[in-house]
Parts: C-alpha cells; structure tokens; sequence
C-alpha cells in the first residue's frame, strides 16, 4: 500500500506517475456563476478570442455528449493513455490490464470534471468506471478516445463527452501513464485545474490564472444577448437591433 500526500494509491499506477493528488480550485463562486450563465461555451469561446488566450475550445462534432441537456463546469482531473503493443488476446490471458483511470477516481474531489487524453478506437472508461466517478463526485468526463456503457452512464445521469464509442476494451490495448499531468485534447493543451465547461454545444478549457477574466466577459456578453433578444421580441427593425444592444449610433 502507498501513501502519497496523505492519500492512499490503488497502485494501479506507479506513484511517480501521479503528478498532483489534488487539483487546484476554480476562484470561489466562479463554477456557480458560470452555471447560472446556462448553455454558455460560445460566449466563453467568442471572450477568449477577444482576449487573445489560446485557442480552448472543441465543438460537439468531435466531443459528442451522450446525454444531451446536460451541462458540466468544473476544474480538470486529467488522465493520460497511450496505446500498448502487447497482443490484446496474450494480455487479456494473462490478466494484463493496462488502465488506471480509476486511480483518478480515487483521488477526485467533489466537483472534479475527468479529461481523459485517451486511445482511439478503444474503450478509455466504461459503465463501472462511470458510477464510480459518480460517487466520488466528478461531475462529468470528457475522453479524447473510446468509451463504452453509455446506457449505464446514461441511467445514472452521468453526462460523457467523447470522440467515439465502441464496445471494445481498453483494458488489455492501452496503458495508463499519467495521472494529473499536463495532457492534449484535439489541439487544447489542458493542464490540471484548468476549468472545464461542457454543454450541447461543445467543450471549453479555460485555463485556471483567467478564469475570472473570462467569466467577467461571458457575464457580459449574456447581459448583451439579453438586450438584443428584448429588442427582437419587442419587434425593433433587423437594422435597429444592433444599436439596440451596443449603443450604436
């Protein structure tokens, strides 16, 4: 058994590859204001362009959720994989189980969202692994790879988002070399702790020393649309609307 930071390890993974037992907070209050905000990942898109931050976001089209409707905010507990050359028929005899995703769930902390820089063409989490998560408090997952169980998860009201699914395990074809470390998604570099906001319309990574100043812009940016969408409804001119919202002369 190891104990590390205080925090007892599955050892489903060497202890040296768990880069942090726990993933640094989101500002007080930040998750709830971005909640409230509703279907928000275009305007935090639209606010990290304006800002200049690196590119953060992926659309639906790639990370499709399995349970739409749902909406997910939360700081980042990121799992790396990396695909095996072992024989999937020899491992799977020999009992050689490659993942260690639930070495993450044993260190999430309430309010956790699971990104997982996984393995194409393979399940990266299934069904047991998402009620487990779901105990633990993560609100969420979004895997760069395979999943499998999605009617499990979806029983449970455990919202994925995912770049493929497919009944074929992980287990004995990939390997689980990183907990809490830097990862990549798509073309997002995602560090842990950095803040994620999932919704039907895609997912965005913002990351943790801006995550005010992209609040405060996506709060803005909603009170704009609220303007705009009472002049639409109070029936002002297509050419009015925009003075309407911005002040235009």
């Amino acid at each position: 058994m190891t104990v590390l930071n205080g925090k007892t390890l599955t050892g489903r993974i060497a202890a040296d590859r768990v880069r942090m037992t726990s993933t640094p907070k989101p500002p007080n209050g930040a998750v709830e204001r971005f909640i409230a905000l509703g279907e928000c990942t275009s305007l935090i898109s639209d606010v990290m362009d304006e800002l200049g931050i690196a590119e953060g976001a992926i659309g639906a089209h790639m990370l499709k959720p399995t349970l739409p409707g749902k909406m997910v905010v939360g700081p980042a507990l990121t799992v790396r994989n990396i695909r095996r050359r072992d024989d999937p028929r020899v491992a799977a005899k020999q009992n050689k189980n490659g993942m260690a995703e639930f070495e993450a769930h044993n260190l999430a902390e309430d309010g956790d969202v699971l990104v997982i820089s996984g393995v194409s063409g393979v399940s990266n989490m299934g069904g047991i692994s998402a009620y487990t998560a779901q105990r633990q408090g993560e609100r969420g997952a979004i895997v760069m790879g395979g999943v499998r169980d999605v009617r499990h998860s979806r029983s449970i009201g455990y919202p994925v988002w995912a770049s493929e699914i497919t009944p074929v395990t992980g287990k004995w074809r990939l390997e689980t070399v990183e907990i809490n470390g830097p990862i990549q998604i798509g073309e997002v570099r995602v560090a842990p702790g950095d803040l994620v906001v999932a919704d039907d319309t895609g997912v965005c990574f913002i990351p943790r020393d801006v995550v005010l100043e992209v609040l405060e812009g996506a709060e803005k940016k909603a009170k704009a649309e609220e303007v705009r969408c009472k002049a639409i409804d109070d029936g002002i001119p297509v050419p009015d609307i925009s003075r309407a919202t911005y002040g235009q002369k």
